[in-house]
C-alpha cells in the first residue's frame, strides 16, 4: 500500500525513497513498478515509491518535482538515501543497490543501453542517482528554473562539485539499465551524445535556486496499491 515495503523477516539495514517525476507516463509507470518493487525486495530494503506528478499543460520541470518529492518524503521517515529515477529506466543487474554512498552522492545509470552502455559524455549525472538527505540539502537540491528537457543534470553535477564534494559512478557491469521505447522518445535531443549547452551560471546561482526558495501548492497526496502519489501545481 502506498508504494512501501519493509522485509517482513529481517530488519532492513537501509531505508531508501525512491523519486520519479511524472506526467502522463502511464504506460512507462506500469512497466517501471512490474520491475521494481520485486528488484528491490530482493534488496531486503525498506523503501517507498513516489510518483510526484505535476498538473497543467506547461513546460515539464523534472528538477523542481524532485525537490519536491523531497521534501514530501522527508515528512514522511528519516531516509537514509533518496534515489531519484527516470520513469522509463529499468535496472538490470540486481547487485546494483539501491542505498547511498556515505560520502558523496553516487550516479547509478552508469550503463545505458541507449548510449551502448557507456557514458553519454564525462559529467553526465542523469538517470538514476542516489544522495542521502545530508547531500541533497548541502548542495541546495537541484534547480527549480529548469523549465523543460535537459541541462538540470549537468547544473546538478556542477552544484556537487561546488558544494565541495565529488560524483561517484557505480562500476559500468553493475550499473547497466534498459530504457524503455527510446526510439520513440529521441525527437527532443538531436544529438544525445553531446553535452547540452547550459541555460544557467550555476556558479551564480546555486546558493539562491534550490530548496531554500522551493515554492509550489500541493493539490493531494493519495496511497495507491504500489507508490504515493504526490499531486502539484
Amino acid at each position: 500500500s502506498g508504494g512501501h515495503y519493509k522485509p517482513p523477516h529481517c530488519f532492513p539495514r537501509y531505508k531508501s525513497a525512491i523519486l520519479v517525476a511524472y506526467r502522463n507516463q502511464e504506460k512507462y509507470l506500469r512497466h517501471l513498478l512490474y520491475y521494481i518493487h520485486p528488484f528491490l525486495q530482493r534488496q531486503q530494503l525498506s523503501y517507498t515509491i513516489y510518483l510526484i506528478q505535476q498538473v497543467g499543460t506547461g513546460s515539464f520541470n523534472r528538477a523542481k518535482l524532485l525537490n519536491v518529492g523531497v521534501r514530501e518524503a522527508m515528512k514522511d521517515e528519516e531516509w537514509d538515501c533518496l534515489v531519484l529515477h527516470d520513469i522509463d529506466l529499468v535496472p538490470e543487474n540486481d547487485y546494483n543497490l539501491y542505498i547511498c554512498d556515505e560520502y558523496y552522492p553516487k550516479h547509478m545509470a552508469s550503463a545505458m543501453d541507449k548510449y551502448q552502455y557507456t557514458l553519454p559524455y564525462k559529467s553526465f549525472f542523469g538517470g538514476v542517482s542516489a544522495l542521502t538527505p545530508e547531500h541533497y540539502m548541502k548542495m541546495n537540491g537541484f534547480p527549480n528554473t529548469y523549465w523543460g528537457d535537459g541541462g538540470e543534470n549537468d547544473d546538478i553535477a556542477t552544484r556537487i562539485h561546488l558544494a565541495g564534494m565529488k560524483i561517484v559512478r557505480t562500476s559500468p557491469h553493475l550499473g547497466r539499465y534498459r530504457v524503455m521505447d527510446y526510439n520513440e522518445e529521441e525527437t527532443e535531443v538531436q544529438d544525445p551524445w553531446r553535452r547540452p549547452p547550459s541555460q544557467h551560471n550555476t556558479r551564480k546561482t546555486w546558493k539562491a535556486d534550490g530548496m531554500n526558495t522551493l515554492q509550489f501548492r500541493l493539490l493531494s497526496r493519495t496511497k495507491h496499491p504500489l507508490y504515493t502519489k504526490i499531486t502539484v501545481d
